[in-house]
């Protein structure tokens, strides 16, 4: 039970700055290209990526510190449904070629930065 609190929290405070990112990176333009949810998705990839270097490859997490901040945390703030739904509305929309940059930004972004943010961990 008690782990399921230390998720049930940390995905809580993941998601809180999502929205809160996502809602100011939005607000500072225009376009129609969900740039709140890129850079929430990335940053959340980044700091996963460095999270399980902490834990797996140097020990420095505590198996809770590891559920609260990559499986709540990381959870909360990676959105999955959201930029499925972006993708969507794009499309829907008439946005194709936005559509494709979006979908392969996304995927190539984030797994660099889970790379990225792996090979920081574990240097660290």
């Amino acid at each position: 039970m008690q782990s399921v609190l230390f998720v049930f929290l940390g995905g809580g405070l993941g998601s809180v700055v999502r929205y809160t990112l996502g809602r100011w990176i939005n607000s500072t333009h225009t376009s129609n290209f969900p740039f709140g949810t890129l850079a929430a998705n990335v940053i959340a990839c980044l700091t996963l990526g460095v999270l399980i270097g902490l834990a797996d490859h140097r020990q420095l997490l505590s198996p809770n510190a590891r559920l609260f901040w990559a499986v709540g945390f990381c959870g909360g703030f990676s959105t999955f449904s959201t930029f499925s739904h972006e993708t969507l509305t794009l499309l829907q929309g008439g946005f194709s070629s936005s559509s494709i940059i979006y979908v392969i930004i996304s995927l190539l972004l984030c797994v660099a930065a889970i790379y990225l943010g792996l090979l920081a961990g574990e240097q660290i």
